[in-house]
């Protein structure tokens, strides 16, 4: 079976499973077990949340458990009864008897979470039971915050509760403008009224800018016509996120460049200072404090974030002076991961973006964190525990569970130490409901944490049956182990691993008549919120003061590679143990977990050879003759030729599950149609090259040498 593009919604918005019950499970003596003869009823109107967490719950049961349950009007026998009460201070409480289920929840959206969470206590058990007694669930985090899994901005009402179920509360709109994203018209109104509905908040990622520096005279006003202007078209937005790289201003700090970054060339000159997008410039807090006057003088409870993302590389020091001035009612949005310094092999490797490779949180991170709570600053954890990074860009999961559960849990450290609070789960590449959404919730109660190898084992049966999981969970050691061995360099996660096979091979001498720069555009669909933007085709080191050379590091790199590609493969063969003996029913989810370590299987081949392609290139052109340069140029050809095998056996799979290759921002960028592309490239562009080059070499060579 193949699927067609954007198929995988509809299994992404199928939060309640059908036939997740075990008919071997039976009730133990301290469980009750929901039957037909059960009712579900609450205390809440025909507007409240209460009543949709309740008809929710019943197609639960009804979907996954096969337990017929009818609405009942008022508490009594056998009734799971759902309500608001102020004695529960925080989240929810669950009160299991024998003949009736007593559900308590804080406020009217904690409902919702405490009848999704019957729902996860159920599933993992293969049953519709729960046990005696009484349970407490406090949520650990004010608020855990998501981009839309199935396109940019996109959220019909089966997104928005498909996200409550994985454990998710807030959403992310992409603001370019009132009532416009990137893609155009976006009824931003609409979204947020649908979205409190269900009980979840929405907050703007800002794209808006006020070029104008906070000490010139009629600053505020400035940002008051837009900032304030925000608020007063979307009151029921609950704030605002912000970040350097697109607030630009005209900053007065000599250490900078003062202007835009394509703006920063003086006669034609590049300014290497950094522009203040980049840079935390001693006047910056003044600029973020008049964004917040603006927003506050419309909204006065309204969140307003930054994030320090842009200069997390900056000394400490710099660091600290920009936290003595920052205001005091902003939050703080900190990167979990990036900047974190690494050493491969005695080189200097660090994290350049976005990775589940880290497990450990960067000095950057722990070092803000604690500036930060110091000075009463609230922070914000920017830390991809969606299980989605810039590692694969365009799957739905690393599957490295082992990695994403130490993350989870040195959160929840985070959270004792410095008071981080919410979570920015993940960025504009989304969520899928996944083992990593379940650690989240799982690692997210206050006062609670499960046995995780008993949970894990638990997940791997709900999802793949008995006979499977002990495959699925090696599977996910290997995996994880893997994921140690990862580059993640900024030439990798903007080229080969954004797009995996489906990365274009260019040869690098220019063979031209017009003189253009060999960089190629990316195919992507016009109206992709990035697109080809953010994939660099022409290969090539992304040089970095606090990083080795590119020249230096490859060589080692490519030694990790191969030590990722072992354990992959390793692991590649757990999952397809899994698919022979998977239960029939979870047949089709054991080979979509098969398919996905194969797609990454062969993005790590093509990072691999476009690292050889390069070294082989830079070191033809500085050959000392035709013959060793022919030599280099024959590596080169078969390079290209196990590159377009490498694209021809990802075709299966993605047309198999089509959600391989697709990325909210970019779109499709690894579909069939595009490792055609790719394999078209490399046919009529590179190797007609290498062909013609070889002409080249050949040209002043006698025919002895040429044979």
């Amino acid at each position: 079976m193949s699927e067609k593009n954007y198929d995988f919604r509809k299994r992404h918005w199928e939060y309640h499973k059908p036939d997740r019950r075990d008919p071997a499970r039976k009730a133990k003596k301290n469980e009750v077990l929901i039957t037909d003869e059960w009712k579900i009823g609450c205390a809440g109107d025909k507007d409240s949340i209460a009543l949709i967490a309740v008809k929710d719950f019943q197609d639960y049961l009804f979907t996954s458990m096969g337990v017929s349950t009818a609405l009942a009007t008022e508490p009594g026998d056998k009734v799971i009864w759902v309500e608001v009460s102020p004695q529960v201070k925080r989240g929810f409480v669950i009160e299991v008897g024998k003949n009736a289920v007593k559900v308590t929840a804080a406020e009217d959206k904690m409902t919702f979470r405490a009848t999704i969470h019957m729902e996860d206590i159920m599933n993992l058990e293969g049953a519709p039971v729960l046990e005696l007694g009484k349970l407490v669930r406090k949520p650990l985090y004010d608020s855990r915050t998501v981009h839309s899994g199935t396109g940019l901005d996109y959220y019909p009402d089966e997104e928005l509760i498909g996200l409550l179920h994985a454990g998710y509360d807030c959403i992310d709109l992409f603001l370019v403008d009132i009532d416009r994203n990137r893609l155009g018209y976006c009824d931003f109104n609409e979204i947020i009224t649908r979205a409190a509905r269900f009980g979840i908040k929405t907050v703007f990622l800002n794209y808006l800018q006020t070029y104008t520096h906070p000490d010139e005279d009629g600053a505020q006003e400035k940002f008051d016509a837009v900032y304030g202007n925000i608020f007063r078209h979307y009151p029921g937005a609950a704030g605002i996120g912000l970040c350097g790289e697109s607030l630009e201003f005209p900053s007065r700090d000599p250490a900078t460049t003062g202007k835009r970054y394509r703006e920063s060339v003086v006669d034609g000159i590049p300014d290497t200072r950094p522009s203040p997008g980049w840079y935390p410039c001693r006047d910056y807090p003044a600029y973020i404090q008049c964004i917040e006057r603006a927003v506050h003088k419309v909204k006065p409870d309204a969140g307003v974030g930054f994030s320090t993302y842009n200069w997390g590389y900056a000394p400490l020091a710099l660091r600290k002076k920009f936290l003595d001035h920052f205001p005091s009612n902003v939050s703080l949005s900190v990167c979990y991961e990036i900047f974190s310094q690494r050493k491969l092999e005695g080189l200097h490797t660090p994290v350049m973006d976005y990775t589940i490779s880290a497990d450990e949180p960067g000095y950057y991170f722990t070092s803000e964190c604690a500036e930060a709570h110091k000075r009463g600053i609230t922070v914000t954890g920017n830390v991809n525990t969606a299980g989605i990074a810039w590692d694969f860009g365009c799957v739905p999961l690393v599957p490295a569970p082992q990695k994403i559960l130490k993350r989870d849990r040195n959160l929840r450290e985070a959270w004792k130490k410095w008071g981080v609070r919410k979570h920015y789960c993940t960025h504009h590449y989304g969520w899928w409901n996944s083992v990593a959404a379940d650690l989240g919730k799982w690692t997210g109660w206050e006062d609670f944490e499960p046995d995780y190898d008993e949970l894990l084992k638990k997940i791997a049966i709900r999802d793949y049956g008995k006979k499977a999981a002990p495959h699925v969970l090696k599977a996910w050691k290997l995996y994880s182990e893997g994921m140690s061995h990862y580059v993640a360099s900024n030439e990798d996660q903007y080229g080969p691993w954004r797009v995996g096979a489906a990365y274009p091979f260019i040869f690098q001498p220019n063979i031209s008549r017009t003189m253009l720069n060999k960089e190629i555009k990316f195919p992507t669909a016009p109206h992709a919120h990035f697109g080809y933007r953010i994939v660099k085709t022409l290969y090539t080191p992304y040089e970095n003061a606090e990083q080795t050379p590119g020249f230096l590091r490859y060589p080692a790199e490519l030694r990790s590679l191969q030590k990722m590609l072992d354990f992959w493969n390793k692991a590649l063969a757990e999952a397809k143990k899994a698919v022979e003996c998977a239960d029939p029913g979870k047949q089709d989810e054991a080979k979509r977990f098969e398919a996905l370590g194969h797609f990454i299987r062969n993005s790590i081949i093509t990072v691999m050879n476009i690292k050889k392609w390069w070294q082989l290139n830079m070191a033809m052109q500085n050959c000392a003759t035709a013959e060793e340069a022919l030599a280099y140029l024959d590596k080169i050809e078969a390079l290209a030729y196990e590159e377009i095998e490498n694209a021809k056996d990802t075709i299966p799979v993605v047309e198999f599950d089509s959600r391989l290759g697709w990325e909210p921002s970019m779109e499709y960028v690894c579909d069939k149609w595009h490792l055609e592309w790719k394999i078209r490239q490399v046919t009529q562009g590179a190797l007609r090259e290498i062909a013609a080059y070889r002409k080249m070499l050949m040209l002043h060579m006698t025919p002895e040498k040429k044979k």
